[in-house]
């Protein structure tokens, strides 16, 4: 009896082994709380210096931003009678990008309305994270450069600065009658643009955090700045003034590498941020505006589904779709 009842544990045992479930069958502790909080991390030095730059405008503009957000996501949860998200804190990375994506003097309104189109109409109304065909804080700063190019291209002097500044024609480094400033002062942050574009530094120190946390890999930001770089040398355009100048580097740090709107596979993230740089140069260079940084980001975002699907990764064993594949295919429906 008892030799039965082992015989029939061991069966039991064996069968257990063999169960079969659907994917994922890993079960890791990073989630994406755990992700866009390393996200909040590496965003801190970038933040640092913009309250140090500008002063206590810049804290009311990130808290604005981050607020109405975090805002905006609940009440979208309210409405829809859902568990609310706010927990998961992509709405305040959201809310931070935003604000790094705007003047440190724009009406905090118009921040809120940001937040909105960000929120609600970028990433809620097609299903919440995950589901955004295209990074949020982008699309807000596009809508608002449009709707409000007066108030999105007023600059205010940085509190600390270490070449004179010309507050009209040091506008922005990306124009044609700025003054050239020193690449030091575009590498740590001390000239005019928007809250978490300027220091360079803070954003590489940003991007060291990123990559020590594996929360994104190189695959994306390097060709990206790669590209422009190259780019410059034979287009007679300075390599290191257009690379440490405007939103490139803050948008191929963390727009770019988006989760959700930035394809799955190294190979196609590789050819996703060579189309940014390639844009980006394009419209700096050739387009009637100095920056192309969120525009190339936004047309790349809207590609990503045609990159997957050219870069997918082929199961294991099984013959990758070329064309001796697609003839065999093709003859075995002739045959049926």
């Amino acid at each position: 009896m008892a030799e039965q009842t082992k015989g029939q544990e061991q069966a039991q045992g064996a069968k257990r082994l063999y169960i079969l479930s659907t994917a994922p069958q890993i079960v890791s502790p990073v989630d994406t709380r755990a992700i866009m909080r390393n996200v909040l991390i590496a965003m801190a030095p970038a933040f640092a210096v913009a309250v140090a730059l500008f002063g206590l405008r810049a804290l009311a503009v990130t808290a604005c931003a981050v607020a109405s957000s975090v805002l905006f996501e609940h009440l979208w949860c309210l409405a829809r009678h859902t568990p609310t998200t706010v927990g998961d804190l992509s709405a305040a990375v959201t809310g931070v990008l935003i604000a790094f994506n705007v003047p440190a003097g724009v009406p905090l309104w118009m921040v809120v309305v940001g937040s909105f189109v960000a929120i609600v109409l970028t990433k809620e109304l097609f299903g919440g994270i995950g589901y955004n065909f295209a990074n949020p804080a982008i699309v807000a700063r596009i809508v608002l450069s449009v709707s409000f190019p007066a108030a999105m291209t007023t600059w205010v002097v940085p509190r600390l600065t270490l070449s004179p500044v010309d507050a009209v024609s040091s506008a922005t480094m990306l124009s044609a009658s700025a003054i050239k400033l020193p690449y030091l002062d575009m590498f740590l942050g001390t000239e005019m643009g928007m809250l978490g574009e300027t220091s360079a530094a803070a954003i590489l120190l940003g991007f060291a955090i990123l990559l020590a946390t594996r929360t994104i890999t190189w695959h994306v930001t390097i060709p990206y700045l790669a590209t422009v770089f190259l780019l410059s040398l034979p287009t007679g355009h300075d390599p290191l003034a257009q690379v440490l100048s405007g939103g490139l580097m803050l948008g191929a740090v963390f727009m770019a590498t988006d989760y959700s709107s930035s394809p799955m596979t190294a190979k196609g993230k590789v050819i996703y941020g060579i189309g940014c740089g390639l844009i980006c140069c394009v419209i700096r260079f050739w387009g009637n505006m100095n920056e192309g940084c969120a525009y190339s980001i936004l047309l790349m975002d809207l590609l990503v589904p045609y990159i997957d699907r050219a870069c997918a990764l082929t199961p294991f064993g099984d013959e990758k779709p070329g064309l001796l594949a697609r003839l065999r295919a093709r003859k075995g429906g002739e045959r049926q």
